[in-house]
């Protein structure tokens, strides 16, 4: 079976049978927004993404969208003040078109990164976890500073879980501690020092979806080519994807490139 975003639409309906849910199919965005009425608030997702995941995983793909939706409205309805929960606060890299703004209106707590990339906190809650806005910041008299103080300490205590590849004589490290801040390990720069040191060729990154931190050593024209075709296919399949676009990662600094085959030139 072919799956489009009508047929998807129905099966998440199907699923998420709950009546206090509306239901609204953007065609021109391609997503779908789902509110709950008792809250009035509630989740958008990105199709396309969901489609290339439903491809390979199947049901296991709408099994995850449903879950997402239901964890991320239920910590709608929770008491979500920010003082004395500091150690649960940490910084998620989203995509410089993401909104700027909650459903509500109010203004996101968030940061620059780089042209392609943007970085947002967020208050950890189990199974999910609540973007911190300004009007929550308010409440407790805290600073943008403060919060991306707070948020840098705690993803350094994060642990690091790393697969290594070796393809085409290139060695290609994977990041995925599967807790929802594998991506946001681009900002650990003590992290990405360590992995500079041990690099033999030019280091390249990528974050194409939140849940992966992709580092490669390319020693080899052919290591810009993989790392394009990888970065793409995981920009597709990831929940909440984030840049199809890698980095060169030099003198600390990140530094967005276009891979054309087997060239590739800083953007």
């Amino acid at each position: 079976m072919k799956m489009t975003s009508k047929k998807l639409v129905e099966m998440i309906k199907e699923k998420l049978n709950h009546s206090s849910f509306t239901f609204d199919f953007d065609k021109e965005k391609d997503s779908l927004r789902i509110v709950d009425e008792q809250l009035s608030k509630g989740v958008t997702l990105s199709l396309p993404g969901i489609i290339a995941k439903w491809e390979t995983a199947k049901d296991k793909a709408i099994e995850e969208v449903v879950y997402y939706v239901e964890e991320s409205l239920k910590a709608m309805k929770e008491n979500q003040n920010l003082a004395g929960k500091e150690k649960s606060i940490f910084p998620v890299i989203r995509s410089t078109s993401f909104p700027v703004k909650s459903n509500d209106g109010i203004p996101l707590c968030f940061s620059e990164h780089t042209a392609e990339t943007r970085i947002y906190y967020a208050l950890d809650l189990g199974n999910t976890y609540r973007l911190i806005d300004e009007k929550m910041m308010d409440n407790e008299n805290w600073t943008r500073d403060y919060v991306r103080e707070v948020s840098s300490f705690n993803l350094r205590s994060l642990k690091t879980v790393v697969k290594e590849d070796h393809v085409a004589g290139n060695v290609f490290y994977f990041l995925n501690a599967n807790d929802g801040y594998d991506a946001s390990r681009i900002l650990n720069e003590s992290l990405l020092q360590s992995f500079k040191e041990k690099i033999e060729g030019e280091m390249a990154v990528a974050v194409p979806h939140q849940d992966v931190l992709i580092i490669v050593d390319v020693r080899n024209n052919t290591g810009y080519d993989i790392l394009a075709q990888l970065t793409m296919s995981f920009f597709a399949s990831g929940t909440v994807p984030i840049t199809a676009l890698s980095f060169l990662y030099d003198n600390a600094k990140l530094e967005p490139i276009f891979i054309l085959g087997k060239n590739r030139s800083k953007s």
